[in-house]
């Protein structure tokens, strides 16, 4: 492809950037045209039915209902709620800035290090790409733990190892043979939790209101108490700041990499411009019933220093014991949930694995699909690395796991803030070439709502380990399980843009970028 003249860079008009687009977008099929024969490729199995529920309640596992147990009694029901509607917010954003990317650009292996490499360059696409790879199979691993914990709550004989090795099982097997399996058996867990998070919010009402059996009124009685604020780590005001942002920090894992899970299904999704947008327009609705009224019920039905619920706390592991909805609803509900949401990150899993792979961030092999779409190697070594799972088999391993869970969540920071990056970079190609209007959905409030979420990420990435600089409270393990991940992904930035071959997307040719006249104007640049 030649490169464009000046006069065509300084009229930057829709019809030559179209014309651009067209261009790439048949290089890219045609690629995936030449590697088809011999590795086979995806095909669009996912029903709209099937992105609707993935959208609504594919991934509610473990962080909403096991993880807000160790937040409520260590910091109080205020900060709980508070933090699910400050992440709840920021997740919005996430979805949002998803939804115009995918909705602009449903290719084959959709996934957001596609995007990165497309509007901003090879290397940082390369370190999120593998970032995102990692952190889903350790949330795989985590949430098949959290089912093989609640099945062994009913005092079961089994040895524990059959059940992860059960559960573990069969999602690789709903993974492995056809995505439309995959889909059917997510719009089926999430229609289950679904129903499940819609009965726990209804009985918290009931019981708000008094109609509960005794007729005894809950209202707002734990909040007043023991109280709504638990001080952490200091005294009066500062220590109940010091409890939100412990619990903002804490709630991130409920959520975290769920809105990727629609950039993923959507190269494998039937009509995306048409049903990517309609998923990313609801998924407000999930996160104000389920997240924010889910844990405002708990709040309300659960006090802070419940008996039951300190004694799973402060067993030191995450188990049944330590989830406030076991002591409000049936434990059956929270099984579906570890186990759906373990089917859907294997999912976004081995489709990270295969996008690195069609990217050539990956061996080639890894783009090899069965005759049913479905690309098994991924799954297969994704499924290799959630086996780390099996360290939950010793009770003296459940601090490295949790060190690895830890783990994930900082990754999914760091991911969204790359995402976000990468979104600014998008509507600044297409305001530059005056097509941002063409756009197939156009979220609201953009780009200040990115700029908020971006803000917000980076002071929790920096200070999620906050507490480990407080006299006495350091140990080598706290910090390295709230700051390793940044290195890493530095070096695997900086590792690839020394080895790699770094090439210049032909999508941003015609984006002349303005020229800094500081060090802080470099710095502004290469962000927004």
């Amino acid at each position: 492809m030649s490169d464009p003249s000046k006069q065509e860079i300084e009229k930057g008009t829709a019809d030559t950037y179209d014309a651009r687009i067209a261009d790439r977008s048949s290089e890219d099929t045609e690629i995936i045209e030449d590697t088809s024969d011999k590795y086979g490729t995806t095909q669009r199995g996912l029903k709209s039915r099937h992105i609707q529920l993935i959208a609504l309640g594919g991934c509610i596992g473990t962080g909403l209902f096991v993880g807000t147990g160790a937040t409520l009694s260590t910091t109080g029901p205020a900060p709980l709620f508070l933090s699910f509607v400050v992440i709840s917010s920021i997740v919005w954003v996430v979805m949002q800035c998803l939804g115009e990317l995918s909705a602009y650009v449903p290719t084959q292996g959709s996934s957001v290090p596609i995007y990165v490499q497309r509007y901003v360059e090879p290397s940082l696409a390369f370190a999120a790409g593998w970032n995102y790879w990692y952190a889903y199979a350790m949330l795989v691993a985590s949430e098949v733990s959290a089912a093989a914990v609640v099945i062994s709550y009913w005092s079961n004989p089994v040895p524990v190892a059959i059940w992860l090795t059960i559960v573990l099982g069969t999602i690789v097997m709903l993974n492995v043979f056809v995505v439309s399996w995959y889909g059917e058996s997510e719009f089926w867990f999430a229609s289950i939790k679904i129903i499940g998070i819609i009965g726990l919010i209804i009985l918290g009402v009931i019981l708000f209101f008094g109609g509960g059996p005794n007729h005894d009124r809950l209202g707002f009685r734990y909040w007043q108490r023991p109280g709504a604020f638990i001080p952490y780590a200091a005294p009066g005001n500062t220590g109940k700041f010091l409890a939100f942002w412990t619990a903002l920090v804490r709630s991130g894992f409920a959520f975290i990499l769920s809105p990727e899970l629609i950039v993923l299904a959507a190269g494998e999704t039937e009509a995306p411009r048409r049903n990517i947008p309609k998923a990313a327009k609801r998924f407000i609705y999930r996160l104000t019933f389920f997240y924010i009224l889910g844990t405002l019920v708990i709040s309300v039905i659960v006090a802070s220093n419940d008996d039951l619920l300190l004694q799973g706390v402060n067993s030191g592991k995450t188990n049944a014991g330590a989830s406030p909805f076991v002591i409000g609803i049936k434990r059956a509900v929270i099984l579906t949930s570890a186990w759906s949401a373990g089917n859907s990150f294997l999912f976004a899993g081995s489709r990270s694995l295969y996008s690195l792979a069609l990217t050539g961030q990956a061996p080639k092999i890894f783009r090899t699909c069965n005759k049913h779409g479905v690309p098994y190697l991924c799954v297969a070594v994704t499924s290799l690395m959630a086996c780390l799972v099996y360290l939950s088999v010793s009770s003296g391993s459940a601090t490295v796991f949790q060190w690895f869970v830890n783990l994930t969540t900082i990754s999914g920071y760091i991911a969204w803030i790359i995402l976000l990056i990468t979104y600014l970079r998008f509507r600044r190609a297409l305001k530059f070439n005056g097509i941002l209007d063409q756009r197939p959905y156009k979220s609201p409030l953009q780009p200040y709502a990115t700029y908020y979420a971006l803000s917000i990420l980076t002071v929790l990435t920096l200070t999620n380990g906050f507490q480990v600089f407080f006299p006495g409270k350091f140990t080598a393990s706290s910090f390295l399980a709230a700051y390793i991940t940044l290195p890493i992904v530095i070096v695997l930035y900086l590792g690839h843009k020394i080895c790699g071959k770094e090439e210049a997307d032909q999508l941003e040719e015609l984006d002349v970028p303005p020229i800094p006249k500081n060090l802080l104007e470099k710095i502004w640049f290469w962000i927004a």
